[in-house]
């Protein structure tokens, strides 16, 4: 083995790389578009949603509750008639329509217990699974106010001291940021490598390489530091310019430890995409075995919900994969400020995995060669 092989083999992936604007769009949009976009999108709950209200009492009360709504939970509820309720909510105007009925604030006063009705666009599934909730509450909350004549506070038998650390606003958006960057380079790597060993099939440059006086594991380790390397940059490059300077995210731990860390991952991930790029024949199927792979590995990593939700037979087996490991290493770093006295479990999970991942695409490339 030489090194000079495998430095000059990098360099000629990096140049193919370089030829080919489709993977360079998809390495642009995926550290930067994609993460902005994540970030805004990521307050699932009730955010500014659309409410219109019918009012057929035009009374006091009925007023109360229309002035209720307000931003950022819902827009400013629009006045309509009973006519236009279902008209609108059909064409996706509304997400929720209410429908306060006459005589409704005389009903109260006499002591019965009328009914307003409340239709909700339940194709908008996030907000209509708690948007309802808010709006029962807002409701009664103005209707018992206007029964007792004043405005008083609910007393609780135990008076709760929040402290709120790391993410002191409560702000979703730092989650769906960093989320995105460690879905990214877990993605991108694995694309990224296998895309280039399909390349040298497609173009019939691999039969130019077994003529050469190079390796199997030079031509691998080629593929693994140059990719690895591009996504490690790029990733870097996200961080400090999208999430921290456009999104200005807080990032509490060290960045050179984060990358550390990302650096072990990518290994282990660059390696899996070579394996998979000699199960596939074609990008198309290459497409097609990746959506199998990454679909698991970042719903059950503990990116999207905590691993602590997850049957106990499910957290045993997603320790094998790398990205359990490296989905901790990142939370505990850029949300928590760990320091490598925390993570050191992760770093040595992350490079046990990789070996071994490497050690097996290695033996799957040679016979893929032969």
């Amino acid at each position: 083995m030489r090194l000079a092989n495998i430095l000059q083999l990098g360099v000629k992936e990096l140049r193919g790389l370089g030829r080919d604007p489709m993977l360079l769009f998809l390495i642009f949009y995926a550290f930067t578009v994609s993460i902005y976009t994540g970030s805004k999108a990521i307050p699932e709950t009730l955010n500014r949603a659309a409410i219109a209200v019918v009012d057929e009492d035009q009374s006091p009360v009925s007023s109360r509750i229309i002035t209720a709504f307000n931003p950022p939970y819902f827009l400013i509820p629009r006045l309509i008639t009973q006519r236009e309720m279902d008209s609108r909510m059909d064409s996706g105007l509304d997400t929720f329509a209410l429908d306060i009925p006459p005589d409704f604030q005389r009903d109260l006063l006499a002591g019965r217990s009328p009914t307003i009705q409340l239709n909700i666009d339940a194709t908008r599934m996030t907000q209509a699974f708690t948007g309802g909730g808010y709006v029962q509450s807002i409701v009664s909350s103005e209707i018992s106010e206007f029964l007792s004549h004043y405005r008083a506070a609910t007393k609780v038998p135990v008076d709760l001291a929040l402290r709120t650390r790391f993410n002191q606003q409560l702000n979703r958006g730092w989650f769906g940021a960093v989320h995105e960057v460690i879905t990214a380079i877990t993605m991108l790597s694995i694309i990224l490598t296998g895309a280039a060993l399909i390349r040298e099939r497609e173009h019939g440059t691999i039969e130019h390489l077994l003529v050469m006086p190079v390796t199997p594991f030079e031509i691998m380790a080629s593929k693994i530091w140059s990719m690895g390397l591009v996504v490690l940059l790029a990733s870097s490059v996200s961080l400090i310019l999208v999430v921290q300077g456009l999104l200005s995210v807080p990032i509490q731990g060290s960045v050179l430890l984060f990358l550390f860390g990302a650096a072990l991952h990518l290994f282990a991930t660059t390696s899996m995409g070579i394996f998979l790029a000699t199960l596939a024949g074609t990008m198309p199927q290459f497409g097609l075995l990746l959506m199998l792979i990454m679909l698991p590995l970042q719903v059950l990593s503990g990116g999207l919900t905590p691993r602590e939700s997850m049957p106990q037979i499910i957290q045993d087996l997603m320790l094998a994969a790398p990205n359990t490991h490296f989905v901790i290493l990142a939370q505990s770093i850029l949300f928590r400020g760990a320091g490598l006295d925390v993570v050191w479990p992760q770093l040595v999970a992350l490079l046990g995995i990789g070996t071994i991942l490497f050690a097996f695409s290695l033996q799957r490339f040679r016979q893929f060669l032969r």
